[in-house]
């Protein structure tokens, strides 16, 4: 018997057997994963260890974050209780994500589940954190993923293995939101499913395991939480295990507070919030916006923010705040922790941190309250030191690409990869 079922979140329809779908009745409400066993931590090892996962017989070793008391960024902020959830290689905190990125555990929890659900392949599309993840783990569980992301993201992007081996195609013409058009595109063609965004509850849970290692460690929930959010999907996840740990009872009577930051000027989740609108203005979505910030991970015009489930609700409920962050702030935060923690981090990082200094300067959190900040990709020169990373090469097309021309690239591609 399964530990787990699938349930709409508005209509509370219980589905069997599906991976990666809205509910058929509430087109527009996320698919949630109810568990029906207590919450342990003690079931394997990394993030299997935890049995709030939607998996049966985990096969891959998969490392989990690193929750650890801060002492000097806490110092200098003037905070007694914050703690950080480091997600990246930094083997002297025991910190071994080698892709350094928390979208590691997103990849590991959707193979592993696609795998149980009869799925012989997928096609995912980045803007780099979640590629490299996925790229890792595809060698590493032996699992098919074809790869799209926007031309744009290259520069910032690399691979732990050659890139020959993980079929990879690069929007020239288009950025984060065309490249995921593209993918959409290419599944239908290739018959192997859309990884689904935030639609695929797999992928939500894997990045609550962020939350289920904060409890584990702090033993109980946080009052505050501060992560960066492109799509928002991390800090749906985050939410969601938030609420299961709520209503459990054995970590606190209070949800935490969702800091979730953008970075200026592309930040339509922001303007949106700040309207309380449940409703992104087009106009905050622009194109050239993207073009303006230095996170391009961050990028995406299609953020999980509207849909039943979606960032607005996770906000209402859990009496959130959203922030624009600048790129000086983004450098500003980069030189801050580094210098502080001892590790390098990400830009979407810097974003947290900048959101979280920010927050101490409004009084918004007070200095005994017990704040969690996701460090969500760090440790990149570390393990330059460590390991060979390779360029990715990818096969470049464009976003107005016709079906014949996708058809004959999959051809190429099948017979060169699987």
């Amino acid at each position: 018997m399964s530990h787990f079922h699938i349930k709409c979140g508005k209509c509370g329809k219980e589905l069997e057997n599906t991976y990666c779908a809205f509910c058929e009745h509430c087109a527009n409400s996320l698919l949630t994963t109810e568990y029906l066993v207590p919450f342990r931590d003690d079931c394997g090892k990394g993030i299997w260890k935890f049995n709030w996962l939607p998996v049966h017989s985990p096969t891959v070793e998969q490392p989990c974050t690193v929750v650890y008391q801060s002492q000097w960024l806490a110092r200098h902020l003037g905070l007694e209780h914050l703690y950080i959830a480091f997600n990246g290689f930094w083997p002297e905190r025991g910190a071994f994500l080698q892709s350094c990125t928390f979208k590691e555990f997103e990849a590991a929890v959707v193979l592993q589940n696609a795998r149980e659900n009869g799925i012989r392949g997928l096609v995912v599309a980045s803007a780099g954190n979640t590629a490299r993840a996925f790229a890792h783990l595809s060698i590493v569980a032996d699992f098919p993923v074809i790869i799209v992301v926007p031309r744009m993201c290259l520069m910032e992007m690399w691979y732990l293995e050659d890139s020959s081996a993980v079929p990879t195609l690069a929007v020239g013409d288009g950025d984060y939101s065309d490249a995921i058009d593209v993918a959409r595109r290419i599944s239908v063609i290739a018959n192997f499913p859309f990884e689904g965004g935030v639609k695929n509850v797999a992928k939500r849970d894997g990045l609550g395991t962020t939350m289920l290692e904060a409890v584990s460690r702090i033993g109980r929930l946080p009052d505050h939480y501060f992560q960066a959010v492109g799509s928002g999907t991390g800090g749906i996840g985050v939410w969601e295990m938030s609420e299961r740990l709520l209503r459990e009872g054995r970590f606190g009577g209070t949800l935490p507070k969702l800091h979730l930051a953008q970075n200026l000027p592309f930040a339509a989740m922001l303007r949106a919030w700040e309207r309380h609108s449940r409703e992104l203005a087009q106009e905050d979505l622009r194109p050239e916006l993207i073009g303006q910030i230095s996170t391009r991970v961050l990028s995406t015009r299609y953020p999980a923010y509207s849909v039943q489930g979606g960032v607005f609700d996770a906000l209402s409920a859990a009496g959130g705040k959203m922030y624009g962050v600048t790129n000086r702030e983004v450098f500003e935060s980069i030189e801050l922790f580094s210098n502080l923690e001892g590790v390098d981090i990400v830009a979407a990082s810097a974003v947290a941190v900048g959101a979280l200094v920010q927050a101490v300067k409004a009084k918004t959190v007070r200095k005994d309250d017990v704040i969690l900040l996701n460090i969500t990709g760090g440790g990149e020169i570390v393990l330059g030191r460590e390991k060979k990373t390779y360029n990715v090469e990818p096969t470049f097309v464009s976003k107005k690409v016709a079906d014949t021309e996708i058809e004959e690239i999959l051809c190429e591609i099948l017979k060169k990869n699987f």
